[in-house]
């Protein structure tokens, strides 16, 4: 392992990782010990020069890459104009145009209505709230893997205990959990069919049907391992809502804005949500979030009952308008399935290389690898993925991991990355894998400088 590799951190960033010590607690960690002095496409540069393939994307947050000239100019435009009133004093266009694109985006027939926030945990909490307000009920079924935001609803809709939920309890009351079909991890052949017979069950054994306001899913995990369900487990969730009367909400704020190969990764199982959950990459990280539901579902909901000081903020709502534009125009949804193909190919050519790497899957764009110990086990290896992590950062590519074992790696990189750059990262994570395959976790991690 004498391979030249990035020295991290450098002098520059090591300073400034001095200076976050002292006022940043650490409960505020950073996976990488570098700091971001500046971002093009799918490129960013630390503040000691050094160039990275970004293939995070600000956790899904940049499908139109870092600081797009359309969208750094929409921003610059509103806010030479105004930065604040709060919709709900003032209102201003900007909201209003981008609520009218994101109801004819959304799929299904009926009508559309669109509340804006800030974050993806902030929407989620509205639509929980929406659901209940609008069906009289308390109780929400979430899924084993789902993570759906660190506030406190949110977080009791989220299934990862570690790091998020340790010590956190207690958590909200007439939450339950059912299992995800996982084709991979599925403890028999038909994943949909035991994840929604446990469904039943759950509804025989723990919560009266008629109390449930909401099944809250995500089309594809992302913080659980980007999982993808079997194509026959969303359409099933929508007759089974509409047979106990609850809700169907979709958690689209990881898969949406073409990232799976659709505008909405509901699009492939052609059903309509009740309610779906928007943000991450619709404003290209600003804040904001949104819940896009049917029109009668928000009827019921009383004047006062959403909003805030800052949700919609126009400076934001303007990066949005400009990202819509940008994703139409350089047609990325179409460039996701393209660039889905070529990444999973060249991932399967190197499983069969790897025995650490027990699975390869995705939809469009969103495509992770599982490792693991032995491949008839399928036990999970957290420290390999972290060594492989740690080698291709040492080569400037950025990765991140998911999965509730820790051992997944997903990409999340902006989808307007140039095929000869994705290429030249995967070479790097070819050699990543191949050194800690040959090498073992330990080794690398202490040559990469540990995690």
């Amino acid at each position: 392992m004498t391979e030249e590799r990035l020295d991290l951190p450098g002098d520059r960033s090591r300073q400034l990782m001095d200076r976050k010590a002292r006022v940043v607690p650490d409960a505020i960690s950073g996976q990488v010990p570098a700091f971001a002095a500046r971002g093009e496409g799918a490129l960013l540069w630390d503040a000691d020069g050094r160039r990275y393939i970004d293939l995070a994307g600000g956790v899904g947050c940049l499908n139109v890459g870092h600081s797009h000239p359309r969208v750094v100019a929409a921003i610059q435009e509103q806010a030479a104009r105004f930065t604040h009133t709060d919709f709900t004093i003032v209102p201003y266009e900007g909201y209003v145009a981008l609520a009218e694109r994101l109801a004819v985006l959304a799929p299904g027939p009926s009508a559309k209505q669109v509340a804006f926030f800030n974050s993806g945990a902030e929407a989620v909490e509205n639509a929980v709230k929406v659901a209940r307000l609008a069906t009289g009920r308390p109780a929400v079924i979430a899924f084993e893997g789902a993570f759906h935001g660190r506030t406190y609803m949110a977080l009791s809709l989220t299934s990862k205990v570690d790091p998020y939920k340790r010590r956190m309890g207690p958590f909200m009351s007439d939450i339950y959990r059912a299992p995800y079909p996982d084709p991979y991890r599925s403890p028999e052949p038909d994943a949909t069919a035991f994840a929604l017979r446990r469904l039943e069950t759950m509804l025989t054994t723990h919560v009266d049907p008629a109390q449930v306001a909401a099944i809250i899913v995500e089309p594809v995990l992302g913080e659980g391992g980007f999982v993808v369900p079997p194509p026959d487990f969303l359409p099933a969730l929508r007759p089974l809502c509409d047979r106990i009367g609850a809700l169907l909400i979709v958690d689209e704020v990881q898969t949406g804005l073409g990232r799976t190969g659709k505008f909405f990764a509901t699009e492939h199982a052609a059903i309509e949500a009740d309610l779906m959950v928007i943000g991450k990459s619709l404003a290209v990280g600003l804040p904001l979030s949104g819940v896009i539901g049917r029109r009668e579902v928000f009827v019921p909901v009383h004047a006062g009952a959403l909003g805030g000081t800052y949700p919609g903020n126009p400076v934001a709502c303007a990066a949005a308008l400009a990202v819509l534009d940008v994703i139409k125009e350089e047609r990325l949804v179409e460039r996701a399935v393209r660039l889905g193909v070529l990444l999973r190919d060249r991932l399967m050519a190197m499983a069969r290389r790897y025995p650490l790497i027990g699975d390869v899957r995705g939809l469009g764009a969103m495509v992770a690898i599982e490792l693991v110990a032995d491949r008839k086990t399928k036990v999970p290896v957290a420290a390999e993925t972290s060594a492989v992590l740690a080698h291709a950062l040492s080569q400037g590519v950025l990765l991140l991991r998911a999965g509730v074992y820790g051992n997944v790696i997903r990409f999340l990189m902006p989808l307007v990355i140039p095929e000869e750059l994705l290429e030249e990262a995967l070479q790097a994570l070819d050699r990543s894998l191949a050194i800690v395959q040959e090498h073992g976790a330990t080794a690398v991690l202490v040559a990469a400088g540990g995690e």
